[in-house]
């Protein structure tokens, strides 16, 4: 089959916001307008097509990022064939929880809609969503949403975007009318308004500039055009000369710089209420890129890691991303993935360049949500997913065999909470087990792993409604009931000082012994580096086989936890000196040498115990500030900044995790049930001394 749509046709963008800015209400819209739809749902009804999981319905949230394709024909061409868009399009969730889910999305799109509430302006979680997309250079457009609510306010909303995320914002539409009297919005490049009528809002009427907004839309919309002509010396020159710049040219400039991120469009309306949705759909048409528009993607040739490009073309040797992995009911493993480059063919042999091993394509098919249909091929520039690969996973880069390319892969954040989790009947134990292994696999922040010293089963994720998710998954999707502890803080240990260390095993017995020796030198790295191993062996005074068994026992050592049992993070380990025996020394005396002299090592470095701090954002009516505030302050929180929001005051602090269990009771009742929070990971710090003994002590017992 020829491709149907030309590359620069193709937009794949997703929308991030918030929780509540009201994202899936949008996408709803967006199906709807579309055609893809024929009924609006709505999230508060639990029929929606993005949110189609049976928890996400009951929840009222989102969990998963559904992926979509849709088309659209800009409104000015409505009608027109030739004017067709291609929209691939994912919404994502904006509980902290499922960050993830945000983070590998933004990873293969190449622009996104980001949605704000009205009332709130900009959020905790928008804040966190806006640095993964300047992590990955995506170009965005904003809209502000929900300016039907009492107490919107477009300004305020406008401000805080240009006050906490970025000062490129620019306004390019206003409403007509805030709160019940929202009608619509004014096009400031146009200088028209439009309302939006019919039963869902699809019938645009454009009409004259208002007469009381006419004086504020033309000083809005000269900020607006200077703001544009900046970005192009020709017409800056002829804006100074006293030419009114052309509509096609302020577009074609904005485009750029949007693609560039030199500037962020801003748009306004109310999804709820099906106005404005349209004209955003227009703008991704015209500011947000195709993936023609992007930058080549870079990659290393895996054997000599010679860095290399790929274009997106179908011509070009294949180049993809798998960015998602997820278990279907009725199909199996779903490979959701991005082609960079080239063509994927159904049948044909691809392979995976992380993992090195080939796999064949059985079936791709195109996802609407949680319906699927079935295609040969997917071209560059567009997403899809493969039905049963076996080895593939999250982050892994799937290649054409004679051309090789090893893409960068995605970094997730680790998890910070912990719960023990046992089955309830023998029967669930061996279901459990391979439901856990399905749920790993599918989310790449979500642990398993087994306590040695009880054998319980310990399960580590982003939060407790990550956790609850997971259980709530296991018990529906693969029928396993289990008994869940109460959840534990993801404490962490690391080194303050600086430490050699020697570590000698020798065993003699009738027969072979074992001999191993090595001398480490431990030192600490800055906060969130990881583990480094260093081998600064000379003149072999181990024999080089024997390194790898030695490093394979420091990084178990580090696994295990040498103060109270939790893994050591951020420290450099250099091997420096060691011995061996002709005859007796192996593999596993250097392993067991290894872990002695890193226990050593580390107790002599001062060991010092990490907590994840939570960056925690209170909202309370003013009566109750006092004792919201007093009450995060006896929970170790410092407090960062307090600020208005309408008629509430906002608390930004900073908080222990093993302080804030059970914080959404206490909140409500201390505030007669109208305080509110959210919370998401922000850091690892030290435990002060007190509260560390008293943690060392719990684990001993």
């Amino acid at each position: 089959m020829p491709r149907q749509y030309p590359i620069d046709k193709v937009r794949d963008f997703g929308i991030i916001a918030h929780i509540d800015a009201g994202k899936t209400t949008v996408s709803e819209r967006i199906l709807f307008y579309t055609g893809v739809a024929h009924k609006i749902g709505e999230v508060h009804e639990g029929d929606t097509v993005m949110d189609w999981m049976e928890q996400e319905r009951e929840r009222g949230i989102t969990i998963t990022s559904a992926a979509t394709t849709c088309f659209w024909t800009p409104t000015e061409s409505a009608g027109d064939k030739a004017h067709e868009h291609r929209f691939n399009l994912i919404d994502t969730p904006g509980h902290i929880d499922f960050t993830v889910e945000v983070k590998r999305s933004l990873r293969v799109l190449d622009g996104a809609v980001v949605v704000f509430d009205g009332v709130a302006g900009v959020e905790p979680q928008s804040e966190t969503n806006w640095h993964y997309a300047d992590e990955y250079k995506t170009p965005r457009i904003c809209f502000i949403n929900k300016l039907d609510r009492t107490g919107a306010s477009f300004d305020f909303s406008f401000k805080s975007i240009l006050e906490r995320l970025t000062p490129h914002a620019i306004a390019l539409q206003i409403p007509i009318g805030l709160e019940d009297k929202f009608e619509g919005v004014v096009d400031l490049l146009k200088m028209k308004a439009y309302r939006f009528d019919g039963e869902h809002g699809e019938k645009i009427v454009e009409g004259e500039v208002p007469e009381n907004l006419k004086a504020d839309a033309t000083k809005r919309r000269h900020e607006l055009i200077e703001k544009i002509v900046e970005k192009d010396d020709a017409l800056m020159a002829s804006y100074l000369e006293g030419k009114e710049p052309a509509i096609a040219d302020l577009k074609r400039v904005l485009r750029k710089a949007t693609i560039a991120n030199d500037l962020v469009p801003v748009f306004c309306g109310s999804a709820l209420k099906n106005k404005g949705v349209q004209l955003v759909l227009d703008a991704v048409v015209d500011y947000l890129p195709s993936p023609a528009d992007m930058p080549p993607i870079k990659g290393t040739e895996p054997s000599t890691h010679a860095e290399e490009e790929r274009h997106p073309k179908d011509d070009e040797p294949l180049a993809a991303l798998a960015f998602k992995v997820a278990a279907d009911p009725f199909v199996g493993s779903l490979t959701y993935f991005r082609v960079y480059s080239g063509t994927l063919n159904r049948g044909s042999y691809i392979l995976n360049s992380t993992k090195n091993n080939q796999e064949r394509i059985g079936r791709i098919v195109r996802m609407h949500a949680n319906h699927r249909e079935e295609v040969e091929e997917i071209y560059a520039g567009d997403l899809g997913a493969i039905v049963g690969l076996k080895n593939t996973t999250t982050g892994d880069t799937l290649t054409d065999p004679e051309h090789p390319i090893l893409l960068e892969t995605i970094t997730f954040p680790e998890p910070v909470i912990s719960v023990r989790i046992e089955p309830k009947t023998k029967a669930d134990q061996e279901k459990m087990g391979i439901a856990l292994h399905r749920l790993a696999e599918e989310d790449p922040t979500f642990r398993v792993a087994g306590d040695p010293d009880t054998g319980e089963t310990i399960i580590s994720g982003m939060g407790e409604l990550h956790l609850e998710i997971i259980v709530d998954r296991m018990k529906r999707e693969f029928s396993v009931e289990a008994n869940v502890g109460r959840p534990q803080v993801a404490y962490k240990e690391t080194i303050k000082g600086k430490a050699e260390a020697e570590g000698k095993y020798i065993r003699q017995s009738g027969g072979r012994g074992q001999y191993g020796h090595v001398w480490l030198k431990v030192e600490p790295m800055e906060r969130g580096t990881g583990f480094e191993f260093v081998d600064a062996i000379k003149g072999g005074s181990i024999p080089q086989e024997f390194i790898p068994a030695a490093e394979k026992g420091i990084r178990e050592a580090l696994g295990r936890g040498i103060l109270a049992g939790y893994p050591l993070i951020d420290l450099k380990v250099t091997l420096f000196d060691g011995s061996f025996h002709e005859v007796d020394s192996s593999e596993f005396a250097f392993k067991v040498a290894g872990s002695m002299a890193l226990q050593e090592a580390c107790t002599q470095a001062k060991l010092v115990l990490l907590e994840p701090i939570m960056k925690v954002q209170t909202i309370a009516p003013p009566d109750f500030l006092g004792d919201v505030t007093g009450d995060l302050s006896s929970k170790r929180g410092r407090i960062k900044a307090m600020g208005e929001r309408g008629t509430v005051r906002v608390i930004d602090a900073d908080v222990p995790l093993a302080e804030m269990f059970g914080y959404s009771t206490a909140l409500r009742s201390m505030t007669q049930g109208r305080g509110s929070f959210t919370m998401e990971f922000s850091h690892y710090e030290e435990v002060p001394g007190n509260v560390a003994a008293a943690i060392i002590e719990g684990r001993k017992k």
